[in-house]
């Protein structure tokens, strides 16, 4: 059977917000369709005040942007605007998409105010696609960020995504389980996502199993005959440890063990999760299921987790749900798409955009970025962002300074130096190699290892050296200079 992949469920160029058009229509009045122009995404900071986030979405915004076209029935539904007239409608009718586009991989952790995502061609098709870019990497990079903390704190044990029912909307549930599994979720109850991308299905049952049976031992000896080999038993529906773990252990001896299969586990969703999963660990030792694991569920985040593993909780893996999907503590990653300059006649224009708050001052021109690594511990120790023109090599010394306070310098020796932002699109057509999920996956560990332990603390982490080259500070600050004095 042939994979549908998921944007094939419907056309989503009209994923867009609605000036995106106009705006687009204005250009087009004003002889400025072919207009080449560069535009950013980034973000301006962690989530919950981290030390990093993760990309993610990059596969989504390929299927998105390789397949855009507006169909007849969009046509006919921006025709019935009446700020959009029929020389704009043939425009889109005839739409094909040719920007070049730039990304850092999935998986990679990224950092504030660097170019995740750049986007170069007419300036049309790089307004257009503002929305959904920013949707998708908003939503999945999110989701990664803050599954990396949870899978962080359970300190080795496996976390599960069980939060389908609790995230907002069809595709959250499906691309959020996509982006926990790419930062280190060992699975997910999301069985179309499991289809989709390949991934690892789990689940067990629900307290309405065992309600739906005449007693607790009736449901799980029920349970235990239909899947022998993969009875993880949910023990907290009566009482944990007068009757679920007792009749649990009974299931094991009476029905598993002559059928020659052993009780794979038990799932515990409520109640003192740190006692009842120590006492629980003791009742099943003495019955001689030592090899019995013990799952935990219930409003699960990094802090729940951590605090459980101090306390001495004999936890063997973590079903984590609404906080996961939904990224509860802080649900928005704040990525933005900025217009950073416009060629003429072959030169690029620096653009900027200029606040009374600082935090919200662009970076102008055509740039890349640099991550820079120690030779010695192979850890990512800086990142540089300048134009797309330079070069940095690794055969000599490089100084890096602070952009707002230049006098914080430091100089780099005994580095390599990678650039981030890979090609995606050139002139409209796919460059990118596809990767698995499991090449995803596996290359977010790597990088991973590759952060300080410092950078990784949930409170107050140290910060990363995100700087500027030389020639894109002074790039920036004659354009803030000219601003306050336009003579």
């Amino acid at each position: 059977m042939t994979k549908i992949r998921w944007t094939d469920r419907t056309n989503m160029t009209l994923l867009t917000d609605f000036y995106e058009l106009t705006m687009s229509k204005g250009y087009l009045d004003n002889d400025m369709s072919e207009t080449v122009a560069y535009f950013d995404l980034f973000f301006r900071q962690v989530p919950q005040d981290g030390g990093f986030a993760i990309m993610a979405g990059v596969e989504q915004m390929i299927e998105y942007l390789r397949d855009l076209t507006f169909t007849e029935e969009d046509l006919a539904y921006l025709g019935s605007h009446e700020v959009f007239d029929d020389r704009f409608i043939e425009f889109l009718r005839q739409f094909k998409f040719t920007c070049d586009v730039w990304a850092i991989p999935e998986g990679t952790p990224i950092f504030p105010n660097e170019p995740i995502v750049k986007v170069r061609g007419p300036i049309i098709q790089a307004q257009m696609i503002e929305t959904m870019l920013l949707v998708t990497i908003n939503h999945q990079s999110l989701i990664a960020t803050k599954t990396a903390r949870i899978v962080r704190a359970a300190k080795g044990r496996p976390v599960l995504e069980f939060g389908s029912r609790r995230a907002q909307g069809y595709d959250a549930a499906v691309l959020g389980a996509r982006a926990a599994y790419i930062a280190g979720a060992a699975g997910t109850s999301c069985t179309l996502c499991g289809e989709h991308f390949n991934i690892p299905v789990l689940g067990t049952m629900a307290h309405s199993w065992i309600q739906a049976f005449p007693d607790e031992f009736a449901a799980f000896a029920a349970y235990a005959r239909s899947f022998p080999s993969d009875t993880v038993l949910l023990v907290d529906t009566y009482n944990t440890l007068h009757s679920g773990i007792p009749n649990a252990i009974r299931t094991a001896r009476e029905v598993l063990e002559p059928m020659g299969y052993r009780l794979r586990g038990i799932r515990i969703d409520s109640g003192d999760l740190a006692y009842l999963t120590v006492k629980a660990r003791e009742m099943l030792d003495q019955a001689g299921l030592s090899d019995c694991k013990i799952t935990i569920s219930n409003a699960l985040d990094e802090y729940i987790i951590r605090d459980l593993i101090v306390q001495g909780a004999a936890v063997d893996s973590f079903g984590v749900g609404e906080r996961l999907i939904t990224s509860r503590a802080e649900p928005v990653f704040g990525g933005v798409y900025k217009l950073a300059a416009i060629e003429d006649q072959g030169q690029v224009i620096p653009r900027m955009k200029f606040s009374e708050n600082a935090t919200k001052i662009t970076n102008p021109g055509n740039k890349s970025v640099w991550r820079f690594y120690d030779k010695s511990s192979g850890k990512a120790i800086a990142d540089v962002i300048g134009l797309a023109e330079e070069t940095i090599t690794e055969d000599h010394p490089y100084e890096i300074f602070d952009p707002l306070h230049t006098w914080k310098r430091k100089t780099l020796t005994n580095f390599t130096v990678r650039s981030l932002l890979e090609p995606v699109f050139v002139a409209g057509e796919l460059v990118y190699p596809h990767r698995s999920i499991e090449e995803i996956r596996k290359d977010c560990a790597h990088e991973l290892d590759r952060l300080w332990e410092s950078l990784k603390r949930f409170e107050n982490p140290q910060s990363y050296y995100v700087d500027l080259t030389l020639a894109l500070w002074e790039t920036r600050n004659h354009l803030l200079i000219q601003a306050e004095n336009p003579s």
